[in-house]
C-alpha cells in the first residue's frame, strides 16, 4: 500500500485496524494527492488538514489503547459543501453564505464520524444545489477529472471528481434530482441514492439551521460516490438506519448493504429504455447503454425488455415540487438581481410568482406519475437507462441547446434522473463505457419500492462482468 491514495475504503480500514498503517499516514497521502491534483480540478472548495491530521492523531491514541475501532477507520471523507460538518464553513456555493460556518454535523457526518471516519474537507457544489454542473459565484468551478475543460457535473460536483482521481476514497452527496448521479455518470465513478427515508435528513442539505437552505424535503437525498460499488455499500452501511428527527425516515434498518453484493442475478427481470420513448439521447450514449443492456442479458442472464415509459416527461412537475419546497421567502433574501454565474434554475424559480393551483396540479401529477410507475414495476425487478442523454459538455454551461439534431430546453440533457426522486425510488448511476472520444458514460439503475439490495447486487454483477473500472487513475 505503498500511495494509499489508490485504496479502497475498505482496504483502508482494514489496514489501519491491522496496523499496516497509520491514521496519519492514509491522511497525509490523501492531502498529497489532493495537492497534486486540486490546483487543475477545484474538487475541494475548503481543505481541513489540520483537522484530518488532528483527527487521525485522536484514532492512533485510540487504537494504542485497545479500543476497537469503527468499520471506516482512518478513511477520509470528502463532505459536499450543502451539507453541514461542525466547526467548518458549509457556503452552498453562495455568495450571501459564504462566511457561513456550521453548527452541527448532519446526522450523516455525525454517523460517520462516529465510526472512525476522518472528514478531510468540504467538497465544490452548483449554487444552492440547484443546477447539475460544478460551477458557482463563489469558487473556481469544479472540472472534469478525465478532461478538464469539460464540467464534471453536478450538484455534487466536487464530490464526483474527488473521488474519481484519489482525492478522497469516497465522498458525500446529496440528490434532489440526480445531483448524486449525474457528476457520477459525467465522472466515470459510482453514486447512490438509496430509497426514501433509507438515509435520514437532519438537520438535512438545506435547513433553516444552515441560513438560506431550506429543505427540499420530498426530494432530497444523501448518499456515497465512491470508484467501487463495495465502497458505496460500506458507506451506505454506516450512514443508513432510522433516526427519529427525520419524519420520513425508515423506522427499520433491514437492508444487508454489504452482504447483498454477492446475490446472483439470472432471471432478474429488467426494463430497459434508451430514451424513455420520448427523450432527445446522444447516439453515442445510446449505443453504450444499449451495449450495457446486452450484458444484463447475454451475461448475467436476465430477463431483458425494452419499454416505453407510460408517463409524459416529468421536468415541469420537478420544477414545480423543488420550488413548493423551497423556502421562496427565505431565498429571495439572496442578493438581487442575482450575481452573474449564478444558477439559471434558481433564477427561474426566484423570478416566478408560483401560484397555489400550480403547486396542487403538481403534486396531483406526482401521485400519477407514482400510480403508473407502480404498474410499471410491477413488471419488473429493475430498471436500466443512461444517467444522462449526453456525455461531459464544456465546463461554464448550465447545459446543451442541442441532443442529436433536435432543440431541448435547460434541463433536456437530464431526462432520467429526477423521476426516482418523485417516486422515491432507489437508483444508482455506474460506469458502462467510454465514448469514442474518452469520456465515460453512465448506466442508471432504477429498483423497485425499497429494492435497495436488487439495485446494488445488479450493480455490482454488471460492473464485474463488464470490467469497467470508470476513475482515470
Amino acid at each position: 500500500m505503498t500511495e494509499l491514495w489508490r485504496s479502497a475504503a475498505a482496504e483502508i480500514a482494514g489496514a489501519v485496524n491491522r496496523r499496516e498503517v497509520s491514521p496519519t499516514e492514509v491522511v497525509e497521502s490523501f492531502l498529497d494527492r489532493i495537492a497534486a491534483t486540486d490546483p487543475v480540478l477545484h474538487a475541494y472548495c475548503l481543505l481541513d488538514a489540520d483537522g484530518a491530521l488532528a483527527a487521525a492523531e485522536r484514532l492512533t491514541r485510540k487504537l494504542v489503547s485497545g479500543t476497537p475501532l469503527g468499520p471506516l477507520a482512518g478513511v477520509p471523507i470528502a463532505v459536499k459543501d450543502l451539507i453541514p460538518a461542525a466547526g467548518l464553513r458549509t457556503t452552498g456555493g453562495s455568495l450571501a453564505y459564504r462566511d457561513h460556518v456550521s453548527a452541527e454535523d448532519d446526522v450523516c457526518v455525525e454517523r460517520l464520524r462516529a465510526a472512525d471516519a476522518i472528514v478531510i474537507g468540504k467538497t465544490n457544489v452548483s449554487e444552492l444545489g440547484y443546477g447539475g454542473v460544478g460551477h458557482n459565484p463563489v469558487h473556481p468551478a469544479t472540472r472534469n477529472p478525465w478532461n478538464p475543460s469539460l464540467t464534471s457535473g453536478g450538484s455534487s460536483a466536487g464530490s464526483a471528481a474527488a473521488v474519481a482521481v484519489g482525492a478522497a476514497p469516497v465522498a458525500l452527496g446529496s440528490d434532489g434530482g440526480g445531483s448524486i448521479r449525474i457528476p457520477s455518470a459525467f465522472c466515470g465513478v459510482v453514486g447512490v441514492k438509496a430509497s426514501m427515508g433509507r438515509v435520514p435528513l437532519y438537520p438535512g442539505c438545506r435547513d433553516d439551521r444552515e441560513p438560506g437552505m431550506s429543505s427540499w424535503e420530498s426530494l432530497e437525498h444523501i448518499g456515497p460516490l465512491a470508484r467501487t460499488v463495495s465502497d458505496a455499500a460500506l458507506l451506505l452501511s454506516v450512514i443508513a438506519g432510522p433516526d427519529p428527527r427525520d419524519r420520513h425516515s425508515i423506522p427499520t434498518a433491514d437492508v444487508d448493504w454489504r452482504g447483498c453484493l454477492d446475490r446472483p442475478t439470472p432471471g432478474l427481470r429488467v426494463g430497459f429504455t434508451e430514451d424513455w420513448g420520448y427523450a432527445a439521447v446522444d447516439p453515442e450514449v445510446r449505443r453504450l447503454v444499449r451495449a450495457a443492456a446486452h450484458v444484463f442479458e447475454d451475461d448475467l442472464r436476465c430477463r431483458v425488455t425494452e419499454f416505453a415509459a407510460p408517463w409524459p416527461d416529468t421536468s415541469a412537475v420537478h420544477t414545480a415540487i423543488v420550488a413548493l419546497d423551497t423556502d421562496l421567502t427565505g431565498m429571495r433574501r439572496l442578493p438581487r438581481p442575482l450575481v452573474p454565474g449564478s444558477s439559471p434554475g434558481l433564477t427561474a424559480i426566484l423570478a416566478r410568482d408560483w401560484t397555489a393551483t400550480e403547486f396542487t396540479d403538481a403534486l396531483n401529477r406526482r401521485k400519477e406519475i407514482c400510480r403508473l410507475m407502480a404498474g410499471l414495476m410491477s413488471g419488473y425487478d429493475l430498471l436500466i437507462t443512461p444517467t444522462t442523454a449526453v456525455p461531459a459538455f464544456p465546463a461554464g454551461q448550465d447545459g446543451v441547446p442541442v441532443i442529436d439534431g433536435r432543440p431541448v430546453g435547460l434541463d433536456g440533457w437530464t431526462p432520467f434522473a429526477a423521476i426516482a426522486n418523485l417516486t422515491g425510488q432507489p437508483a444508482a448511476s455506474i460506469p458502462c463505457g467510454l465514448t469514442e472520444s474518452g469520456l465515460p458514460v453512465g448506466l442508471q439503475l432504477i429498483g423497485r419500492h425499497l429494492g435497495d439490495e436488487t439495485v446494488l447486487s445488479a450493480a455490482a454483477a454488471y460492473l464485474a462482468a463488464a470490467g469497467h473500472t470508470g476513475a482515470p487513475i
